[in-house]
């Protein structure tokens, strides 16, 4: 997630629309921590690197949640710029471990367990982040603001990738696919680093 603009809001525009975008990112924050409970149950459970990959981005966007209230509460752009540091190179970090495990398991030939409790998470993830991220889209659009819109695409990328571990989780339970858990985290790690490369390469 990438912040290199300063909030613009919309001269004219009631506050109204600067509280619901806080509103947002306060239940999508929420929302992650909540999550990091859940896939740490599940994860545990089924032993699947899916869950736990994407339970450890649940913590890292916790972080960026939190750099986008600081910014929308108007908060220094130097605090801003180091925090992002911080989280790209969490995200890089996230890459390392998955590709590390993902590539062990699938060496291995290691089956993970079904885990039913996983599979109605990111589900139910997968509707949130998409019906957050319009609505971050809509308000940010309506203040003029880069900094929430560019949040909203970021949920709407966790959106995507809560179906992309569904669909790994689905396919253990219901084919026996195993492989396609570990691959599933996989979809994480090209996203991590997409995510560390956005960052490291803004312009400051």
């Amino acid at each position: 997630m990438a912040i290199d603009e300063p909030v613009l809001t919309a001269p004219g525009r009631p506050d109204t629309l600067l509280r619901r975008g806080r509103t947002l990112e306060g239940i999508t924050l929420g929302w992650n921590v909540a999550g990091i409970a859940v896939l740490a149950v599940a994860a545990v459970a089924a032993r699947s690197v899916a869950l736990a990959g994407f339970g450890l981005d649940s913590l890292i966007e916790i972080g960026a949640s939190t750099v986008v209230l600081w910014e929308l509460s108007g908060s220094g752009e130097d605090r801003q710029r180091r925090a992002l540091r911080l989280i790209g190179g969490a995200f890089a970090a996230l890459a390392v471990y998955l590709t590390i495990q993902s590539v062990l398991v699938l060496v291995t030939g290691y089956r993970p367990g079904h885990s039913a409790l996983g599979i109605a998470w990111t589900a139910l993830t997968a509707a949130a982040m998409f019906a957050l991220a319009r609505g971050k889209a809509r308000t940010g659009k309506a203040l003029r603001n880069p900094v929430l819109v560019t949040e909203g695409r970021v949920t709407m990328v966790d959106g995507i990738l809560a179906v992309a571990v569904l669909a790994g989780l689905v396919l253990n339970a219901a084919a026996g696919l195993w492989w396609a858990d570990p691959l599933a985290a996989l979809v994480i790690v090209c996203y991590a680093l997409q995510e560390a490369r956005e960052i490291f390469l803004a312009r400051h």
